[in-house]
């Protein structure tokens, strides 16, 4: 039987949800959105002389978007039943499709374009009203990328829900009848992800940051809690950041946790009440010393408000002699969608390679980052170009303060790629008195060119004047110091023409710059041989004053 008459070729029928008694159906009906593509040319193709070109789909912030929404159909009686959009007019999406085991609600989430509401909607199935749940109206922005999360109780008629309501990330338990939200964990430290919710024990195992005072906030730990907010349990203590490995029962666990400065420490725990039952292994670094190595170190300095902690590490040269002074080099990415600076252990850090031709390399995890609490991370909000300076500049002179073989006074360097790329740029424009040689790779310097989740997300929708006030191309003349920018020809994560547009702008402004272009090379292309190379070359050239050696 046909159920619908008003499916169009841009606005048509999809995903389609039966009712568990089969009598009703919700099928989802989405408008087309924009069809904005991105053209690349192949310079050099392998197998051909002439260049070669190819578009992809690629929607960019203020593109017209597809617009799914939901229609209830009565199967018994072949009719729609008219269910009001008032409470979901503009998603960015839908999703989380659920139905009440006696077919009488069909639940979704509805994220509003902007991501300042999120909802959870309930649509009776007898009458079509809609009613909401749970309605997260955010100053800022609801982090659906990372912090969304759903889990329904169907015997209960309760759901867990994830929220920064009060300024940390934390579970709710939700009565799907009455809206009513209690707790089932609180505190002054974030729920990093969900491992299982057990409805028969009503318990929930999750991950946590920040849960054991005086660690590393960012240290991953693991936990259990009952649904009522009683009878919480640290699974894991080790001052690191750990994976476990449970048993087949479940009764016990490996856990293995380590840091930049401790090599990995594995022991056997029961999974009853997290106490230790036996060592197992502990790495032994000696051998990897002796070589010269030295593990970063990991240093904190307060931040822009002079009360948040910034934590970051320090990477020495395996040739480091505390009597001699080294130029800094920061290593940069400060995307708000997590945090950056590692806090596992491994032999060869990224950074080593930098420090070894005779830098200090630093990484920083300013504020603007994830996984700490709600006002840390909204410091990014509308705010892209910030990327952290204020607390990484702060950062850094604390470090040089406190170690004297830091030489900052004749500039610090930096470099990064894609968000990395843009922040490096913008270092050397914005704060050009203090970063003097920056090395941008594949950046995404103006939020208005890059995809459209990335940026909408944490710049909000609709586009303001504040995208064009944060772009590297607006901001292009006011360079500093020396830039080298690297792009390859078939990046299809962000669009090369952002580069070449921020070139553009710094030609019209007569400024210096190098430029390179890798061809037939995708994201990252900095990360290449070539372009590793260069890259190394830039700042031994524009930092120590030395010449590289020819090849």
């Amino acid at each position: 039987m046909q159920l619908s008459k008003d499916g169009k070729a841009d606005d048509s029928y999809g995903r389609t949800y039966w009712s568990p008694d089969s009598k009703k159906l919700v099928a989802l009906k989405t408008k087309a959105g924009g069809d904005r593509k991105v053209t690349l040319v192949e310079s050099s193709p392998r197998d051909r002389l002439q260049p070669v070109t190819s578009t992809y789909d690629y929607l960019k912030p203020g593109d017209p978007i597809p617009l799914p929404k939901p229609h209830l159909f009565d199967v018994e009686n072949k009719k729609e039943v008219t269910v009001s959009d008032e409470l979901f007019p503009n998603p960015w999406a839908v999703g989380n499709e659920h139905w009440s085991k006696d077919s009488k609600h069909f639940y979704f989430t509805y994220n509003q374009r902007g991501h300042t509401v999120m909802r959870l909607l309930d649509i009776d199935t007898e009458t079509g009203k809609v009613t909401s749940v749970v309605n997260e109206e955010c100053k800022t922005f609801f982090d659906y990328a990372n912090k969304l999360y759903v889990n329904y109780l169907d015997d209960t008629g309760e759901v867990v829900w994830m929220s920064e309501r009060d300024g940390w990330n934390h579970l709710y338990l939700v009565d799907l009848a009455t809206g009513k939200a209690k707790n089932i964990t609180k505190g002054e430290w974030v729920v990093r992800g969900v491992d299982r919710v057990d409805a028969k024990t009503r318990e929930v195992w999750f991950r946590a940051l920040g849960i054991h005072e005086g660690q590393d906030p960012y240290h991953v730990h693991y936990a259990r809690i009952k649904l009522d907010g009683t009878g919480l349990t640290k699974l894991t203590d080790g001052d690191g950041t750990h994976t476990i490995e449970y048993a087949p029962d479940r009764k016990h666990f490996i856990d293995t946790y380590s840091r930049v400065d401790l090599p990995p420490v594995v022991e056997l725990r029961s999974a009853a009440d997290g106490k230790k039952v036996l060592d197992l292994e502990k790495a032994d670094a000696t051998a990897l010393l002796k070589t010269g190595w030295s593990y970063p170190e990991r240093f904190v300095a307060k931040a822009r408000d002079g009360k948040t902690d910034i934590h970051g590490y320090i990477v020495r040269p395996s040739n480091f002699d505390p009597k001699k002074t080294y130029r800094v080099i920061e290593y940069i990415y400060a995307g708000p969608h997590d945090h950056h600076v590692r806090k596992n252990f491994t032999p060869a850090p990224y950074e080593q390679r930098m420090a070894e031709l005779g830098f200090i390399v630093v990484k920083i995890d300013g504020m603007g980052t994830n996984w700490r609490s709600k006002a840390f991370h909204d410091v990014c909000w509308k705010n892209l170009g910030d990327s952290g300076f204020p607390d990484r500049i702060l950062w850094i002179k604390a470090a040089a303060e406190k170690y004297k073989e830091m030489d900052i006074a004749k500039g610090v360097g930096i470099f990064g790629g894609s968000a990395g790329g843009q922040s490096s740029t913008r270092a050397v424009l914005a704060f050009g008195d203090f970063y003097t040689a920056a090395v941008s790779d594949c950046g995404c310097h103006d939020n208005r060119m890059d995809k459209i989740w990335w940026n909408e997300l944490w710049m909000s929708w609709p586009i303001g004047p504040h995208y064009a006030e944060q772009s590297n191309v607006t901001q292009a003349h006011k360079l500093k110091g020396k830039l080298m920018l690297v792009v390859g020809e078939l990046d299809r994560n962000v669009d090369p023409s952002s580069t070449m547009q921020v070139a553009n702008a710094l030609i019209r402004a007569d400024k210096d710059f190098d430029l390179l272009i890798v061809p037939g090379a995708g994201h990252g292309a900095a990360e290449s041989p070539y372009g590793n190379r260069r890259r190394m070359d830039f700042f031994v050239r524009n930092m120590l004053g030395v010449e590289p050696r020819a090849k």
